[in-house]
Order: structure tokens, then sequence, then C-alpha cells
């Protein structure tokens, strides 16, 4: 037991160590000459136009995050349709409840008007 945690404590340390000397180390040994031109947006070697912050509605947003919610819904109904029929009848009862609050969720993102697109 006492190997086990001290081969996770190593893992742990090591994978930190890493990660911290990842990202510092660059700063060192990278050559930092910046100007005016690096500080410029680049677009295909084409002058930047108008700003570079654009406005988005926040339905395109909103839509998005909709899509997730159920693109999520699809990946916790996969391994359940895989093994219901050793879960039986109680497998059952919960998938349902579970389709059922994002059945709810659907209707009630429908009627607010969140799924039109335009």
């Amino acid at each position: 037991m006492f190997d086990a945690i001290l081969i996770f404590t190593g893992f742990l340390m090591i994978g930190a160590l890493l990660g911290f000397a990842l990202v510092t180390l660059p700063r060192f040994m990278a050559p930092s000459r910046p100007g005016e031109l690096k500080s410029v947006t680049y677009e295909c070697g084409e002058r930047p136009i108008g700003e570079p912050w654009v406005k988005f509605r926040v339905a395109y947003y909103v839509f998005a995050l909709a899509f997730v919610v159920f693109d999520v819904e699809a990946v916790f109904l996969y391994p359940w349709a895989v093994i219901i029929r050793q879960l039986g009848i109680y497998g059952l009862v919960q998938m349902a409840i579970f389709i059922g609050i994002l059945v709810l969720g659907l209707a009630y993102a429908w009627r607010k008007g969140v799924l039109k697109w335009v």
C-alpha cells in the first residue's frame, strides 16, 4: 500500500515539475524582440481593416450550449444501452428520468425561442 502511494506521489511530483519546466523554460530560452509589426493581427498577409473584436449575438452561444447539452446526453445513452440487460428495470427507470429531465429542458428552450437560428 505504501509503495503505491510513493509511486503515485513520485508521478505527481514529476508531472508538476515537467509542467512547470515546460511553461517557464521558453521564457528564458526563446528570443524576444517585440515590435510594432509583431503586435499586428495576422490576416493572411493583408493589412487588418476594422476592429479585431467582432460582436456576435448571444443566441449563437445559447444555441451552441444547447447542442452541447444534448450531445452529452448521447454520450450517456451509449454506455447505458450497452449494459441495459444487466441493469434491469431499475436502469430503465433511471434513464427514463434522465431523458425526461432533458425533454423538459428541450421544451423550455423551445418555448423561450432558443432554437430559432435567426
